[in-house]
């Protein structure tokens, strides 16, 4: 996987003027867009749509100051106009191409990233394999955005919202893995951008012809393999700290790649306050 994503990093520099073609490159390197995406944005703290335009905009800066003419230096980056590139330049060094004309800056500059493997994985994880049938996740839904670190006040006030009585309800509809009432994110952004809106379902699994309330929301899951990876401290740092480390320690040291589909949380146990939690974080997964 190190590998793979110093060659997108390659095919960025060799595509500033240009557009990358990210899902041909994935595939000659024998994986997925939706994989690589997932990745980079892990590792690199950062969406890979995000670098692109930092990269571009730091270059592009060296023409900005040389007087190169600004609707050229638009169209070569691949904006329509110099308002356009104007915002982008503005988002990433915090002062528009004129004023860095007239005094040379000031200007952020990102550096050509290089991804390296260091010698960790000194904790095990605890993972297991399992392949699934078709199955339903069902319950309330709600857009809300992905926060990476701390808990999600939306999600929060989400689940605070709901009637009393639903959570025992859900419960005694779930009849198939993953047991209980679960935490599922789908529909996520492809770079999973901090901001970015997710679809958030509260709810159980059941199986395919399990009878759904029509009042319930429903997300059908494809049959599959599940890497199931399991979370034990305070919540939801440890649970955090677990997902972070599927991308940096478990999937360069393994012959599996992210697929698409919802992410599922589990909770085993549980303190009385929530502040600690054993849960089981489920991954849709097929091999590299």
């Amino acid at each position: 996987m190190i590998g793979i994503l110093n060659r997108v990093v390659e095919a960025v520099e060799d595509g500033l003027t240009g557009d990358l073609a990210l899902d041909v490159l994935a595939a000659d390197l024998g994986t997925t867009e939706y994989h690589v995406r997932r990745m980079f944005s892990s590792l690199a703290g950062m969406p890979l749509s995000e670098y692109v335009r930092r990269r571009r905009m730091t270059v592009a800066a060296s023409e900005v100051v040389a007087g190169a003419d600004l609707l050229g230096v638009a169209v070569r980056y691949g904006y329509s106009s110099t308002e356009a590139f104007g915002r982008a330049f503005r988002s990433v060094h915090g002062s528009t191409p004129g004023d860095v004309r007239l005094h040379g800056g000031p200007l952020r500059s990102q550096p050509q990233l290089r991804f390296r493997l260091t010698v960790e994985g000194n904790t095990p994880m605890d993972t297991r394999l399992t392949d699934r049938p078709a199955f339903r996740l069902v319950g309330h839904a709600a857009r809300v955005p992905l926060i990476h670190h701390g808990v999600n006040p939306h999600i929060q006030a989400f689940v605070s919202g709901l009637a009393a009585g639903e959570h025992a309800r859900l419960k005694a509809l779930s009849d198939t893995e993953p047991r209980g009432l679960l935490q599922i994110s789908a529909e996520v952004d492809p770079d999973f951008a901090e901001g970015s809106e997710l679809t958030y379902l509260h709810g159980v699994a059941v199986s395919e012809k399990t009878p759904v309330p029509d009042d319930l929301d429903t997300i059908d899951v494809p049959a599959g393999a599940w890497a199931v990876f399991l979370s034990t401290g305070a919540y939801p740092d440890a649970l955090q700290s677990t997902w972070a480390a599927t991308a940096t320690e478990w999937f360069p040291s393994n012959p599996w790649r992210l697929r698409p589909g919802p992410s599922i949380v589990a909770v085993l146990d549980r303190a009385e306050d929530f502040r600690t939690a054993t849960c089981e974080l489920w991954l849709p997964v097929e091999r590299a």
